[in-house]
């Protein structure tokens, strides 16, 4: 599934992953987000409701561009820098282009949709 995130008129690109959790997010599109700087690694929002993790491993080494969920909290995370392995996150996708979008520091209101 691919997914366009607008930052201020300009378009991020992304795929999902074919899964349970990935599909769970994508049932919640369009949504309108504020995602907010953590540890200056990756930009965070809550979402309005918590998303399956059947299937999903116990944890991942996320990277640089991964869209993920923070089961724990019930957040959307984009990491926009390598991190090590963290239980309680799954994986939903990737940004495949325009992720210097989301590299800029502070708060950054975005619109998630689906790509027909």
């Amino acid at each position: 599934m691919k997914i366009r995130i607008n930052v201020e008129g300009r378009s991020v690109e992304g795929t999902l992953a074919d899964d349970a959790p990935a599909r769970d997010f994508a049932s919640l599109l369009p949504l309108e987000l504020t995602l907010t700087d953590y540890g200056a690694t990756e930009k965070i929002s809550d979402l309005p409701r918590k998303l399956s993790t059947q299937g999903a491993p116990a944890g991942v080494d996320p990277g640089s561009g991964d869209i993920a969920y923070y089961a724990p909290w019930g957040n959307l995370a984009i990491f926009i820098k390598d991190f090590g392995y963290s239980r309680g996150l799954v994986k939903l996708g990737r940004i495949e282009s325009g992720l210097e979008m989301l590299q800029r520091p502070g708060a950054l209101r975005v619109k998630v949709e689906l790509v027909k």
